[in-house]
């Protein structure tokens, strides 16, 4: 068995059903991550996908803001939520798969403009919610796991546009790689991409302020899928779809999709 996992920020599941209607016809994920919803449960369309087999949904939303859901056309059932900060953002859920894979979607806070957690209460929270995720993972390492979604930080050189002109732009700056990769330590976390392609440039997020977002191509690899340490050897793909940041009314965010071999070695 494959299992292909996409993970996406959609950026308004509302004003974007039909982008994740086109992904889902022409990829067939098995497992689609979606990360900032922005709407309540009861206003989002999260059962408008059962006509194309995808008739699992687990999710936790809010109203206006974040969001995050684990759309399956496998059987899945709710493995809980984390509530990172003690805020009641939506920003974490889980599901479980037959046979005890667990699906982790995550949406890391963006961090706001200055990276200065003393001087900007958004930067704090992302720094502290990183260091709760490092916490979490110490204290109980993931076991056939794994983890998607927009962690909103581009952590190697070769993972944005520039490293020199972005060491102090938010998502880059050393202080969020070294709390991202302490994450990643603590639960052995392998980041599948970089796994599969370990060097080349890699981008998974472009601004909507460039004119020409295609051929200015100043991109942020935001985007992952990761997997714990009993899984990654079964790691066979993994994609960026990069045209879907070109298709009408886009998100910023480009699909992620990692493949995994199920099958018994």
């Amino acid at each position: 068995m494959t299992l292909t996992v996409c993970s996406w920020n959609i950026n308004s599941l509302r004003l974007r059903e039909g982008l994740v209607r086109r992904l889902l016809e022409r990829e067939r994920p098995d497992i689609l991550c979606l990360q900032e919803l922005k709407g309540r449960a009861e206003r989002l369309p999260l059962g408008a996908f059962a006509d194309l087999g995808y008739r699992w949904v687990v999710a936790r939303t809010q109203k206006g803001y974040n969001g995050v859901a684990i759309i399956s056309r496998i059987p899945v059932e709710d493995a809980g939520h984390h509530d990172f900060c003690a805020l009641g953002d939506a920003r974490h859920v889980a599901a479980r798969l037959p046979g005890g894979i667990v699906i982790e979607n995550f949406y890391v806070p963006a961090g706001g403009d200055i990276p200065d957690p003393e001087a900007n209460p958004k930067f704090d929270h992302k720094l502290r919610f990183l260091r709760e995720m490092a916490a979490r993972c110490a204290a109980a390492p993931p076991r056939a796991t794994i983890l998607a979604g927009d962690l909103n930080i581009a952590p190697r050189e070769d993972d944005v546009w520039s490293h020199r002109q972005l060491l102090d732009v938010v998502s880059h700056t050393p202080v969020e790689v070294a709390h991202l990769d302490a994450v990643a330590r603590a639960g052995g976390w392998a980041d599948v991409i970089r796994t599969l392609q370990p060097e080349g440039r890699l981008y998974s997020w472009w601004s909507y302020r460039a004119r020409d977002w295609d051929a200015s191509d100043r991109g942020r690899r935001l985007d992952h899928v990761w997997a714990s340490p009993d899984l990654i050897g079964r790691a066979r793909g993994w994609r960026i779809l990069r045209e879907a940041r070109g298709w009408e009314q886009p998100s910023d965010h480009a699909p992620v999709l990692a493949s995994f071999d199920l099958d018994p070695a």
